[in-house]
């Protein structure tokens, strides 16, 4: 640096990234203040220089100045290497101006503290960092040792844990080629070691997000979810919160989802092409991104779901990771959890990736549809994704007009069963007058209590021929769906199947209990070693 340079940085005086001190007598409330420095934005430490006048006095620079800045820096920790650099001033021979520029701080980095104490900068002043702030910085910077999921979870068993969601998880792991087919024998207490959620024969809390049965002391394993009426918070139509561990926050927010959402295709004859007008693989990932990557330390903040009539947003109370920004996410880069034991736990089971290729599947599942690719915004409650609804247009044809999920089944199973119904009743109908008649003509001391017998043999056989015929093609589209996965698998899970189709677990269950209120499929056993019975 020269001295030319020197002037034209002092020129306005001191400001948030410049301290000036007179001489090195005033060392150590000037390293009060470089720690504020690489605690905040980086900064230029100056000596030789009056605060008020901005006059450059300078000041002699020996083998003791010069040794008491090295012992003065030494204490600052984590140890940094600085470099100090002396300017002479010209026509004063023999004094000189001291500049040490310091880095600023960025998220992941430990905390600086100098003499055991953190100090960071409000607007040009020099205070001593919060607590609390400098505890989340500093868990930050170790998570492997400090993060909220790798803490004892006090007075939790795993009596306390929902032993189907952990079976679940490893059959998906063994399914998707991620765990071995032996994980399927383990005890969920193995199984538990096996995704790394013990220490030392205790839960960790990361095993309480994931497994949980009772959630009511973690305030943060709460989901928000709302629909609105037009474009901003004014007016509810839908409004509640839900609790659970991820996997039932992840079900509650897609059958939300569904729920709320317009169904986009058109009805040919009695079926419907069902394709959500965000698609389903994209809202998947985001919510599971928000639930895996939200920050647990914060008990008040929750993840929210809301949707508008020209807009879906998840919001999270997290962070990008140390060098992404809304503006460059979308650009190739590593995998950096939040929570890495919740993620690599959810890699096992195949419900996330580990290259940091999420947001790449939403991108490329909304153009695949040609919807619009959803954005990040950095908001003052943590980071949201924002998915742009299609408008929706008029059209005098309603069976392409946009509708619920929820609507479209009840219209196609209200028409399936009323059809239904009618054929059969006809076709029985016709068969047992015309038997009746037969059996009247062929022996006329038959009894009324035969003829009876012989009616309702008939109807009941051809009735339920007629039925399943009629049935099989007037299923919908995720039902057709759903029984073709039941003949390949009958010992498939529910959650198996909403892996295959990319459904909620709410929407698979109202599906199949659809089948078998129609009679299509049975369910045979408990429910952890029964299976399926397909009857068309």
């Amino acid at each position: 640096m020269t001295f030319n340079e020197i002037q034209k940085l002092i020129a306005t005086g001191e400001t948030r990234t410049l301290e000036l001190k007179k001489s090195t007598g005033e060392l150590k409330d000037a390293m009060h203040t470089a720690c504020a420095f690489l605690n905040t934005e980086g900064g230029w430490l100056v000596f030789g220089v009056t605060p008020q006048s901005h006059k450059i006095v300078g000041q002699d620079v020996n083998d003791n100045t010069q040794q008491e800045l090295a012992q003065a820096l030494s204490l600052l920790e984590p140890a940094l290497d600085v470099r100090i650099e002396y300017i002479d001033i010209p026509d004063n021979a023999g004094r000189k101006v001291i500049a040490i520029n310091f880095d600023g701080w960025i998220w992941g980095k430990e905390p600086y503290t100098y003499h055991g104490s953190p100090y960071y900068k409000v607007e040009s002043t020099t205070r001593i960092m919060p607590r609390d702030m400098f505890e989340e910085r500093l868990k930050a910077a170790k998570p492997h040792k400090l993060s909220w999921e790798r803490l004892i979870a006090d007075e939790i068993s795993i009596d306390d844990l929902n032993e189907d969601h952990i079976i679940n998880a490893v059959r998906m792991g063994v399914r998707g080629g991620r765990m071995p087919e032996s994980a399927l024998s383990l005890s969920a207490n193995d199984i538990l070691k096996k995704f790394s959620l013990t220490k030392n024969g205790q839960l960790l809390q990361a095993a309480v997000v994931l497994f949980a049965r009772n959630v009511q002391d973690y305030p943060q394993l709460l989901m928000r979810l709302a629909r609105f009426k037009g474009v901003n918070k004014l007016e509810f139509i839908d409004n509640r919160q839900v609790r659970g561990d991820l996997f039932d926050l992840l079900d509650e927010g897609m059958a939300f989802c569904f729920k709320h959402l317009n169904l986009h295709g058109k009805v040919v004859g009695l079926q419907r092409e069902e394709k959500l007008e965000i698609p389903v693989e994209a809202l998947r990932e985001a919510i599971i991104n928000a639930l895996c990557h939200r920050s647990y330390d914060s008990i008040s903040g929750s993840v929210s779901l809301a949707i508008y009539d020209d807009r879906l947003e998840i919001e999270n109370p997290g962070r990008l990771p140390v060098g992404i920004t809304p503006d460059n996410i979308k650009e190739s880069h590593d995998s950096k959890p939040f929570n890495p034991i919740i993620a690599e736990t959810l890699y096992k089971c195949t419900w996330l990736e580990s290259w940091g290729s999420g947001v790449d599947r939403m991108v490329n599942a909304c153009k695949a549809d040609n919807a619009q690719e959803p954005f990040y915004e950095l908001r003052p409650g943590g980071l949201a994704i924002v998915f742009k609804r299609p408008k929706v247009e008029d059209n005098s044809n309603p069976t392409s007009n946009p509708t619920s999920i929820e609507q479209a089944n009840n219209k196609v199973n209200n028409k399936t069963n009323n059809n239904a119904n009618n054929k059969v009743e006809n076709k029985v109908e016709n068969k047992v007058e015309n038997k009746i008649t037969d059996n009247n003509l062929t022996d006329n001391e038959l009894d009324k209590n035969m003829n009876n017998k012989v009616a309702n043999k008939v109807a009941n056989k051809v009735a339920n021929k007629v039925a399943n015929k009629v049935a099989n093609k007037l299923l919908t589209k995720t039902e057709q769906t759903i029984v073709q996965l039941l003949k390949k698998d009958v010992n498939i899970t529910m959650h198996d199947i909403c892996k295959s189709t990319g459904l909620s677990l709410a929407w698979i269950k109202r599906n199949l209990a659809s089948l078998r209120k129609k009679g299509i499929i049975e369910r045979m056993g408990a429910n952890k070693n029964g299976y399926w019975i397909v009857n068309i």
